[in-house]
């Protein structure tokens, strides 16, 4: 896929329309907006979109697929990431009717889709394709920290638990630097950034050997630009998702990170009994697992202010740039300017 191709996509999100659960669907139509022609979801339909996630306005909600074909979509995209990645078993009758109705489809789930019999005789009968976006490249080398020769300014976002912000930090901080007129370049790791950027490794299905490989391919492969913002994965304190996270670091050897915390969330996703531990620790924890390899500093805190006001998001980033010592931001809310202004005097 292309980032400069452009689609006609109807999202599918069927019962799962809010922003935790149809976390691709809302960066999709936060970042992609002007591709995205109707969302699928029977038990919103008719509903307004931008009251539900907050953004979106205009774009409508239909029960199902033959209602959309009047706005001529090319693709279905799944448009969630659940715990696990299975596709629901009552979500093959869209995927059907998509493919039926001559529409590519593109999933961003660890259950492929091109591996489903039906769905494959499908595609090929009406000439479509469907793209696993998780599907990992054949051949990928394990990492050899060659990235330490590579000139761009690397910044990867990290965070104090998974799903806080990383993808959405790295991709204002990109935009924000192109628009200053910096060379830069937004590396996707994940599924949902793959979508948006039109390329990527999907690193979290990538066998655990050549994680930091994977890393170091991508870097190689934007190694022209002078700044690279890399989307993280996962949480080092995570313990479904440390993995992930240690082999990206020392993959990507960045010089730069950025952490992510929402202030309201007090224990770690789908682990309940596992509190979230101190900024300060984590931030500590972090640089001394860089450190073997690369000198690499907490340059700013990006703050996810879900579910506070304007007024007590502000308090907060006070309180946390007065206790941390660093710049922080929401960058939806606040922009990400502060993390520019550290940045750039370090680029090469």
């Amino acid at each position: 896929m292309s980032s400069t191709s452009k689609r006609r996509l109807v999202i599918l999100t069927e019962g799962k329309l809010d922003i935790h659960s149809a976390k691709t669907a809302v960066s999709i139509v936060r970042y992609c907006k002007d591709e995205v022609v109707a969302i699928i979801d029977h038990y919103n339909e008719g509903k307004n979109l931008e009251s539900i996630i907050g953004i979106g306005k205009g774009i409508p909600i239909f029960s199902n697929v033959k209602e959309t074909l009047h706005l001529k979509p090319d693709s279905l995209l799944i448009g969630i990431a659940p715990l696990g990645g299975v596709l629901p078993i009552e979500w093959r009758v869209h995927i059907r009717d998509a493919l039926q109705n001559k529409l590519n489809v593109l999933s961003g789930l660890h259950t492929y889709i091109s591996d489903d019999l039906e769905f494959c005789k499908l595609a090929e009968e009406n000439q479509l394709y469907i793209y696993d976006v998780r599907k990992p490249p054949e051949k990928l080398p394990i990492g050899t920290g060659k990235v330490k020769e590579v000139k761009a300014f690397r910044v990867l976002t990290i965070g104090t638990d998974c799903n806080i912000g990383k993808m959405v930090t790295s991709i204002e901080i990109a935009n924000a630097a192109k628009k200053r007129g910096i060379d830069t370049s937004f590396v996707a790791t994940g599924q949902t950034g793959i979508l948006i950027e039109g390329s990527g490794i999907a690193i979290d299905h990538v066998l655990s050997d050549f994680i930091s490989g994977a890393a170091e391919k991508l870097i190689l492969d934007h190694a022209q630009h002078k700044l690279l913002c890399i989307e993280g994965q996962g949480a080092i304190i995570h313990p479904a998702y440390s993995g992930v996270n240690a082999g990206l670091l020392h993959g990507a050897l960045p010089q730069g990170l950025i952490l992510c915390h929402q202030p309201t969330r007090k224990t770690l996703r789908h682990f309940e009994n596992f509190p979230i531990l101190p900024i300060p620790y984590i931030i500590d924890l972090y640089e001394k697992l860089a450190q073997p390899f690369q000198t690499c500093k907490v340059l700013g805190i990006s703050l996810n202010c879900y579910g506070m006001s304007d007024d007590e998001a502000l308090r907060e980033i006070e309180k946390t740039e007065r206790e941390i010592k660093l710049p922080a931001t929401d960058p939806i809310r606040f922009g990400v300017d502060k993390f520019l202004e550290v940045i750039q005097p370090l680029l090469p």
